[in-house]
Order: C-alpha cells, then sequence, then structure tokens
C-alpha cells in the first residue's frame, strides 16, 4: 500500500539512536550469515532458529542436529531470521524510518525490551491460534508492527513522505497511513488466503506494541502528540 520513506522527526533525547542501529545491524548480519550458508542450509537454519507452534507446545519435536537453541529461546531467535532479501528489506525500511523516534520516546534499553516483547506477543498470538502447524514462522514483522503503532500514538501529526502504491511520493499525515496499514494486517489475517505470511503474528505485535508503549515512555513523552501545561 505505502512504503515509508522519511519523516523529518528530529530526536529530542538521544544524540543517536544506538538500540536501532544495533537490531539494524544484527539482523542484517544474521541474515548474510544464513544466505551465504555459514551455519548451514538456509532451509535448516530458519527450522533451528524459527518458532515452530507445535514444537513449542510439545506436540511435535525438531531433529536435534539442527536444533540450534532452546525450543524457548526460538520466540528470540525467530525475530532476527528473514526468509528472503526483499522480506528483510520491507521490515528493516519501517524500522529504520520509525524505530528511530519510538526509541527517543522511549529510551534505548526500554526500547530494547519493546521489540522484542512485541515481537514475542507476535510468536505466541501466531502460535495459540495455530497450535498443530509444523512450519517455522521466521522474521521481525511483530517487533515491527508494535514500532509503527508505537510511533502512531507518540506522533499521529506527523507528515510522512511515503511512496504510495509503490510509486507515488506522497506527503501524508501518519495517523491515516498508518491506520490504513493497520487495518491491511488486521483484515489480512481474517480474510487473507496467504497462508505463507504470518498475519497474526503483525497483529499480536500491534496489540502488544498499543499496550506496552503507554508503560515503557518516558514519563515527559505525551501520548497522540498533546503536550501537558
Amino acid at each position: 500500500m505505502f512504503i515509508p520513506l522519511y519523516d523529518g522527526v528530529e530526536l529530542r533525547y538521544l544524540k543517536r539512536p544506538i538500540a536501532t542501529y544495533v537490531l539494524l545491524g544484527l539482523n542484517v548480519f544474521v541474515y548474510l550469515t544464513i544466505a551465504t550458508g555459514l551455519i548451514g542450509s538456509p532451509q535448516n537454519v530458519g527450522l533451528g532458529l524459527g518458532m515452530i507452534p507445535a514444537v513449542l507446545f510439545g506436540t511435535a519435536v525438531i531433529d536435534q542436529a539442527i536444533a540450534h537453541v532452546p525450543t524457548w529461546a526460538t520466540l528470540i531467535t525467530s525475530l532476527f531470521v528473514h526468509g528472503g532479501f526483499f522480506h528483510l528489506a520491507g521490515n528493516m525500511l519501517f524500522l529504520w524510518v520509525f524505530g528511530d523516534n519510538v526509541e527517543d520516546a522511549m529510551g534505548s534499553l526500554r526500547f530494547t525490551l519493546f521489540y522484542l516483547l512485541s515481537g514475542i506477543a507476535g510468536c505466541l498470538l501466531y502460535a495459540f491460534l495455530d497450535p498443530q502447524s509444523q512450519a517455522p514462522l521466521i522474521g521481525a514483522s511483530g517487533a515491527i508492527s508494535g514500532v509503527v503503532v508505537a510511533y502512531v500514538i507518540f506522533y499521529p501529526r506527523v507528515h510522512v513522505f511515503v511512496l504510495a502504491f509503490a510509486w507515488l511520493p506522497l506527503s501524508i499525515t501518519a495517523l491515516y497511513i498508518i491506520l490504513a496499514w493497520i487495518t491491511l494486517q488486521v483484515g489480512s489475517a481474517l480474510f487473507s488466503a496467504d497462508q505463507a505470511t504470518g498475519w497474526w503474528a503483525h497483529v499480536g505485535g500491534l496489540i502488544a506494541g498499543a499496550a506496552l508503549t503507554p508503560l515503557l515512555r518516558r514519563p515527559q513523552v505525551p501520548l497522540f502528540g498533546k503536550r501537558t501545561a
């Protein structure tokens, strides 16, 4: 629907969004490590690091030869594994545009916790709704969904420069474009026949992000763009 490019919101509390940079770098590093086969075949790495609902709930087991981490840890490792370049690029673009300002509003440590918790919530909702699935869930989309919803809670009136329909450059109020994006995620989760995308993980991240944003923000940072006297 749209590709975010730039928002122009200056940082108020941080000199640099270190956590955002680290998360970006870690995602890219993991992708390159897997793509080049340094830690095994991409398929086996996806199985070993991805979150598999049936394995998480103990109704299936995974070959220990490719089980790189404990089962519970896949709730985190799955957030850093991507299925291809465009999967990675889409998530990282959203993190690049929106993550720095959310980190600024929360602080680097709380933002990192927020990112991980949003991603874990996405994994858990996806797993609870399809507990017998043996397909690995991978990607940062749940965490990114949390970041996006936090951004609109903090900065609903900001104008974001986007490519609408991937080709038309526009400057649109964040509230409108993000509400449209959220509608797409929820609608796709409810009605899409696309089984290759973990839409419910996106929705789980949205819900967690909305719940956690007021709790993890800096006390002086207002919600919904409002300023206190």
